[in-house]
């Protein structure tokens, strides 16, 4: 049976209109800015948020501010205090870990699956994406280097081909990006060996040495967790002698 072509054109004509997004509304491009506020450091862990001066900041009203709260307290990103407010969120030792352990999950998934369905791909943008931070960190521009390691983890699930696996991560690539950047602060060091681990990781994909990739990128989180703790406890240390210095 003949189908007739103005019916075909018809159908052409939904599927192109079906591919049209919509644009980010006010309340998700005030969360973008908020969280990507958050990520970079320009609020600290734990600080409080005040919406009235984000509100001013962003030249907005409170009420799309209060919504973007609303849908990164559901993120993990904030948190709500009654009677006291809005802060950014902070970690225990044990959430750290928990944390952590679900990064690993999820990108060792990722990559195992995107170097089965798009190797080359991954190891050209794992190798662009390094060598952007070469430049980032030999010009010490630290907002860039942040901003591109974010780049280097994402870019696994980019090329996985699994949504349900990037949707996860979502979850929580934000809270490791801001302890990211609390890590950057606290302990430099373990930025320089973060560097290194990324090229380690790069140059296995290029050569298809999946065990190698895997077995870096554990140590990479796992040092993660262990330099967070050991900050934490650094600035606990720190403010108890100060504690102790207002006595005398």
């Amino acid at each position: 049976m003949d189908t007739d072509p103005r019916a075909l054109q018809a159908i052409e004509q939904r599927n192109t209109v079906a591919k049209i997004e919509k644009p980010k509304s006010l309340n998700q491009l005030v969360a973008d800015r908020l969280r990507q506020a958050i990520v970079s450091g320009i609020y600290g862990l734990g600080e409080p948020l005040s919406e009235s001066r984000i509100a001013a900041d962003l030249g907005t009203g409170k009420g799309p501010v209060r919504r973007a709260i609303v849908q990164l307290q559901m993120e993990g990103v904030v948190r709500v205090v009654p009677q006291s407010g809005t802060f950014v969120f902070t970690l225990g030792a044990n959430e750290i870990e928990k944390l952590n352990e679900s990064r690993f999950i999820l990108e060792e998934a990722a990559l195992k699956l995107a170097m089965s369905k798009n190797r080359e791909r991954l190891a050209a943008r794992l190798a662009e994406v390094y060598g952007a931070m070469v430049r980032a960190k030999k010009k010490g521009d630290v907002r860039a280097y942040l901003s591109l390691d974010i780049e280097f983890h994402a870019a696994l699930f980019a090329h996985c081909e699994n949504s349900y696996l990037a949707d996860a991560y979502g979850l929580v690539s934000a809270k490791s990006a801001a302890l990211r950047t609390h890590l950057l602060s606290f302990k430099p060091k373990h930025t320089g060996l973060s560097f290194d681990e990324h090229a380690i990781i790069s140059q296995a994909v290029m050569e298809g040495n999946l065990k190698l990739a895997i077995k870096t990128l554990k140590t990479h989180i796992d040092r993660a967790t262990n330099a967070y703790n050991q900050s934490v406890a650094d600035i606990a240390a720190f403010d108890r002698g100060n504690d102790k210095e207002s006595v005398r």
